[in-house]
C-alpha cells in the first residue's frame, strides 16, 4: 500500500514572520499611495523610512530569535551595510548586512549563521551577506574600494556595539584609504560606470539609479565627502562652502525625486527594477499627478522632469567632484596664467579674475565659452565660475540678446575652427544656450515618447551638431568620405550648425514643428544680424529638413519625375549640398541603431541623381531612351565575357525600360550573369550576395510569374529573420524578376556560408508552395506604443500605377501580411519602399489591378475593402494571435 505524503510542518516562528513582513509592506504601499499628491513637489520620503524601520525590527527580532545558538566566547554585531546602511531602503532592495564577529573563528559561529540567514531567505527577504572578523573586514577594504564603501555606511542593527565602534574607527585611518586615493578610485568607477551608459543619461529606459544624473552620482558625492570630511551628512558641504543652500536643497529635492521613482518602479515591478521601462512610465506619470496636454503627453512631461533633474545632479556632481579635486590634488602654490582682462587659468581650470566680472560686463558670458575654445588645453570651468555663471544667468535678458556685441560673441564662437560643438554642450550643460535662445531652452530635457528617438531633443540637437562637424573634420573623413567632401566645401557652415540647433526646436508644441521651426530661426537669424539671405537659407533648411529623409525612404527614386520633383524643391546645388550633409547628421543623431548603410545609399542615390539635373538644368527634358541605353552599356562593360552576350540580350529583351531606370549598372550585370547562364528548366534562379557599398543581404529571385510569389517570398525571408528594407517587382513576359534587400537581426552582413544556406531555405520555400507564415510575438518595447493603422491611396506622377501607403506598428513579418492581404485582394505589387521609424513602419508600395492597369475611380469600394483587409490583418486576430503567444 502506497504511503500518502506527509508535508513538511512549517516552522511557526516562520509563519509569524511572514506575516509580519506582508503587513508591513502592505502599510508600505498604503504610504506609497498617500505620498501621491505630494510627488510632484519632489516631498514625499516617509516609505523608504518605513521599510527601512520595518525590515531592522524583523531583523532585530530573527537576531533574538537565534542568539541563543551563539556561543558564549563569541561577541558578534549585526550589521547593515551599502545602501541599507544609510537607511536608504526600497521595497525590493538588496539587503546587506555584515555579520561582525571579534575572532576569525568561523567554525563557531556556524551553528548561529547558517540556520538565522536561512531563517530570512525563509520568510522572504534577499539576503547579501557576509561574515567577517574586524581584522578581515580592513583587509578586504585595503584592498577593494567597493567594499571599503559599502563598510563606511555601516549601521548597527543589533549586537556588540563597541565591536562595530572599533571597526569604525579603524576604517576612518587615513592610512587604510588616503583621501586622494580613495578619490581617484570613486572617479574611475564613475566614469567607467558612466560609459557604460554612453555618456548619458538621455535614453529611452533610462537606469533612475546607475545612470549619469542618477542616484548613484549623489552617493558618489556623499562617499567622497565622508571620507574626507568624515561626515555623510550632505548639509556639511555648505558648512564648509563646497554647497551654497540653494544648491543643497536642488541636490536633496532631485534625490527624494529619485526615491520617490525608484520606490514607485519595485512596487510596480513587485521586483527590483531601476530602469524606467516604457511599461511603467505612464502609469508613473499618472500617479504623479500629470496629465495630457494639447502637443505634449503626461508621460512626456514626466520625462521631461526627469530629465531636467539628472542634469542638475550632473552639474552639481561636476562642481562638487572638482571642488573635492582641487582640495585632494592641487598644488600648495596655484600655477595662473593670464588670457584675457577678465579670465586666468588656475591649475589648468578656467575662472574669472573676480567676481564683479559678469556683473559689470555681461557680454563676458558669452566670451566665456569662446576663450575655452581658444584654449583646448584647459580641462573645463573651475566649479567657483561655474557657479557665479548660474548664479547670474539672469543677466541674459532682451537686452543682452539685442546687443551686438553679445551677437558677435556667439557667431564668434559658431565661426570658431575648433571646439564649436563643445562649447555648445558646456553652454547647454550650464543653462546660458537656453537662456539665450529662450525656444532651446523650452525643448531642454524634452522627451519625445517613441522607439525613434532615443535621445531628448536638446541632447538630439547637439548630437546633430555634432555630426555635422565630425562631418567636416578630415580626421572623421573615413566614417563618411563622400559626404565629408561635400561638408568641407560648404560655405558659411555656421548656417547649418544654426539649422542643426533649431532644426527641432519647436518639438513639444503641437503642430507642424518644421514649420514653426522655421519661424523661430528666421527670428533669430535676424537678431544675430544675418544678411536676409542667410536667414532665409537658415530657415529654409529648418522648414525641409525632413524632406530628403522622406524622399529617399518614401517614394521611388528611380523614377525620373520624382527626383525632378525633388530638384525643383531644392533650387540650387548649394540648398542640396547643405541638405545633404544636414539630413545625414539628423538620422545619425536620432538613435545609434536608426542609421545604416542601406539609407546611405539611398540618399547618395537621390544626391548624386539631383545634382545632375541642377546641373544641366530642371526644366530640362529628361530623355529615358538615353538613360536605359547608358545603363545597358554600362552594365555590359562591367559583365565583360563572363555571359554570352545572346543569352543576355534574350533576357533584356523581356525587360521594360522601367526595369533599367530602377537599378543600377552593377545590379544589372549582376542579375544578367545569374539569369543567362542558366535554363529556363532551372528555375526558379535565386541569388545572394552582400553588397560592399550598403552591408545589406540582396536578393535576386527569377521564377515563372505566379500571384502567390510576393506573398511566398516575404514569409521565406521572415522565417529567415530578416528585415526587409526594399523589394523590387518586375513582369517580364511570363516570369517575375523579384529583387529584395534585407538587414540581418544584428545588422551584420552574413559569410558565404550563411548566404548559402539562406538561398536554399528561399529555394526549398517556393518549392513548397504558398503558406502563410506564422506571426511572432510582438518585442516588449513595442507593446507600449500602440499605433493606429492608416492606409492611404494615390497615383504616380504619370499615372501608370496606384500608390498605397500603409502606416503601422512596426513587427515581425509585417510584410508577410501586407503580402497576404494583397494577395486576397487580387493586387499585383510592381515595387515596395519600406522605411522603419522606431515602432513606427512606413510603406509605400506601387501597385496595379490584376491586368496590370492602375486603379481607377470606379475602384474606390475595392479599396476599401483592401484597407479593411489590410487594417483587420495587423490591428485584428494578428496583434491578438502575437499578444498571446
Amino acid at each position: 500500500m502506497a504511503t500518502k505524503a506527509v508535508a513538511p510542518i512549517l516552522d511557526p516562528d516562520i509563519t509569524r514572520f511572514r506575516d509580519m513582513l506582508r503587513a508591513g509592506d502592505a502599510r508600505l504601499r498604503a504610504a506609497h499611495d498617500a505620498e501621491l499628491p505630494r510627488r510632484r513637489r519632489g516631498l514625499g520620503i516617509e516609505a523608504l523610512h518605513l521599510r527601512t524601520a520595518l525590515i531592522d525590527d524583523i531583523l532585530r527580532k530573527a537576531y533574538v530569535k537565534h542568539e541563543p545558538l551563539l556561543p558564549n566566547t563569541v561577541s558578534m554585531a549585526l550589521v547593515a551595510v551599502g545602501g541599507y546602511g544609510r537607511s536608504e531602503l526600497h521595497p525590493a532592495s538588496d539587503i546587506d548586512l555584515l555579520l561582525l564577529q571579534d575572532s576569525p573563528q568561523y567554525a563557531k559561529t556556524r551553528s548561529f549563521a547558517e540556520p538565522f540567514l536561512r531563517f530570512l531567505w525563509d520568510i522572504g527577504l534577499t539576503v547579501g551577506h557576509s561574515v567577517r572578523s574586524r581584522h578581515d573586514c580592513l583587509q578586504v577594504a585595503r584592498s577593494d574600494v567597493t567594499v571599503m564603501t559599502n563598510l563606511m555606511e555601516a549601521r548597527l542593527l543589533i549586537g556588540d556595539e563597541a565591536l562595530l565602534a572599533r571597526l569604525v574607527h579603524d576604517l576612518a585611518s587615513p592610512t587604510l584609504w588616503q583621501s586622494a586615493r580613495f578619490f581617484e578610485a570613486k572617479l574611475a568607477e564613475q566614469r567607467a560606470r558612466h560609459t557604460r551608459y554612453d555618456d548619458t543619461g538621455y535614453n529611452l529606459e533610462p537606469n533612475v539609479k546607475e545612470g549619469p544624473g542618477g542616484l548613484r552620482d549623489i552617493h558618489m558625492i556623499g562617499w567622497i565627502a565622508q571620507r574626507h570630511f568624515g561626515s555623510a551628512n550632505l548639509h556639511d558641504l555648505v558648512k564648509v562652502g563646497f554647497l551654497d543652500e540653494r544648491e543643497y536643497r536642488t541636490l536633496i529635492d532631485a534625490r527624494n525625486f529619485l526615491w520617490q521613482i525608484r520606490n514607485g518602479l519595485h512596487l510596480l515591478a513587485r521586483r527590483r527594477e531601476d530602469r524606467l521601462l516604457f511599461d511603467h512610465q505612464r502609469t508613473l506619470a499618472l500617479q504623479m499627478g500629470y496629465v495630457d496636454r494639447p502637443g505634449q503627453l503626461a508621460v512626456e512631461q514626466f520625462m521631461k522632469r526627469y530629465y531636467r533633474t539628472i542634469k542638475q545632479v550632473q552639474l552639481l556632481n561636476e562642481i562638487l567632484l572638482q571642488h573635492f579635486a582641487e582640495a585632494l590634488r592641487g598644488p600648495r602654490r596655484p600655477v595662473i596664467t593670464p588670457l584675457s582682462p577678465w579670465f586666468r587659468a588656475r591649475n589648468g581650470f578656467l575662472e574669472v579674475v573676480d567676481a564683479h566680472v559678469f556683473t559689470e560686463n555681461p557680454r563676458a558670458i558669452l566670451d566665456l565659452f569662446r576663450v575655452l575654445q581658444e584654449h583646448p588645453e584647459l580641462q573645463g570651468m573651475r566649479a567657483a565660475t561655474i557657479r557665479l555663471l548660474r548664479a547670474h544667468l539672469s543677466l541674459i535678458d532682451g537686452a543682452f540678446r539685442q546687443d551686438p556685441a553679445t551677437r558677435s560673441a556667439f557667431l564668434a564662437i559658431l565661426r570658431a575652427p575648433t571646439g564649436v560643438t563643445k562649447a555648445l554642450r558646456r553652454m547647454n550643460a550650464y543653462g546660458v544656450l537656453g537662456a539665450y535662445i529662450p525656444a532651446f531652452g523650452k525643448i531642454v530635457g524634452q522627451m519625445q515618447h517613441d522607439l525613434f528617438h532615443v535621445y531628448t531633443v536638446d541632447e538630439h540637437s547637439l548630437f546633430v551638431l555634432r555630426n555635422v562637424r565630425r562631418i567636416m573634420q578630415p580626421e572623421f573623413e573615413a566614417e563618411l568620405p563622400a559626404v565629408s567632401e561635400i561638408g568641407r566645401a560648404l560655405a558659411k557652415p555656421e548656417r547649418l550648425y544654426l539649422a542643426a540647433l533649431f532644426h527641432d526646436i519647436a518639438k513639444g508644441r503641437g503642430g507642424d514643428h518644421s514649420r514653426l521651426g522655421e519661424s523661430e530661426a528666421r527670428a533669430f537669424c535676424h537678431r544675430l544680424g544675418l544678411s536676409e539671405y542667410d536667414r532665409e537659407f537658415v530657415a529654409w533648411l529648418v522648414r525641409h529638413h525632413l524632406v530628403m529623409s522622406w524622399t529617399a525612404q518614401h517614394t521611388d527614386i528611380s523614377d525620373p519625375q520624382v527626383v525632378a520633383d525633388f530638384a525643383r524643391l531644392v533650387g540650387d546645388r548649394e540648398h542640396l549640398d547643405n541638405l545633404y550633409v544636414l539630413t545625414v547628421a539628423d538620422i545619425r543623431g536620432t538613435s545609434p541603431s536608426v542609421w545604416n548603410d542601406w539609407k546611405g545609399q539611398l540618399l547618395t542615390g537621390l544626391y548624386r541623381d539631383a545634382t545632375r539635373i541642377l546641373r544641366r538644368g530642371i526644366g530640362e527634358a529628361i530623355a529615358l531612351d538615353a538613360r536605359v541605353a547608358d545603363a545597358r552599356r554600362e552594365a555590359l562593360e562591367r559583365i565583360g565575357d563572363r555571359a554570352p552576350r545572346e543569352a543576355i540580350e534574350q533576357h533584356w529583351a523581356r525587360m521594360d525600360a522601367d526595369y533599367f531606370l530602377r537599378h543600377d549598372a552593377e545590379a544589372l550585370a549582376w542579375h544578367a550573369c545569374a539569369i543567362a547562364g542558366h535554363r529556363s528548366a532551372a528555375l526558379p534562379i535565386i541569388e545572394a550576395r552582400v553588397r560592399p557599398d550598403h552591408a545589406a543581404v540582396e536578393f535576386l529571385i527569377f521564377s515563372p510569374l505566379s500571384d502567390e510569389l510576393f506573398a511566398v517570398l516575404t514569409g521565406s525571408l521572415e522565417r529567415l529573420n530578416l528585415s526587409i528594407v526594399d523589394a523590387r517587382v518586375h513582369m517580364a513576359s511570363g516570369y517575375a524578376l523579384d529583387c529584395f534587400v534585407a538587414l540581418t537581426a544584428d545588422g551584420k552582413p552574413p559569410c558565404a556560408r550563411e548566404l548559402s544556406q539562406m538561398s536554399q531555405q528561399v529555394h526549398a520555400d517556393l518549392a513548397a508552395g504558398f503558406r502563410e507564415t506564422p506571426v511572432r510575438p510582438l518585442p516588449r518595447a513595442l507593446k507600449n506604443f500602440p499605433i493606429t493603422t492608416e492606409v492611404r491611396f494615390s497615383s504616380t506622377a504619370n499615372g501608370q500605377l496606384t500608390v498605397m501607403e500603409v502606416i503601422a506598428q512596426d513587427r515581425p513579418g509585417l510584410l508577410h501580411q501586407l503580402a497576404l492581404a494583397l494577395l486576397a485582394g487580387r493586387t499585383r505589387i510592381v515595387t515596395a519602399k519600406v522605411a522603419t521609424f522606431g515602432e513606427r513602419a512606413e510603406d509605400i508600395f506601387f501597385l496595379t489591378d490584376e491586368r496590370g492597369k492602375p486603379f481607377g475611380q470606379g475602384d474606390s469600394q475595392r479599396l476599401a475593402d483592401l484597407a479593411t483587409a489590410i487594417r483587420a490583418r495587423i490591428d485584428g486576430p494578428t496583434r491578438l494571435s502575437a499578444d498571446a503567444r
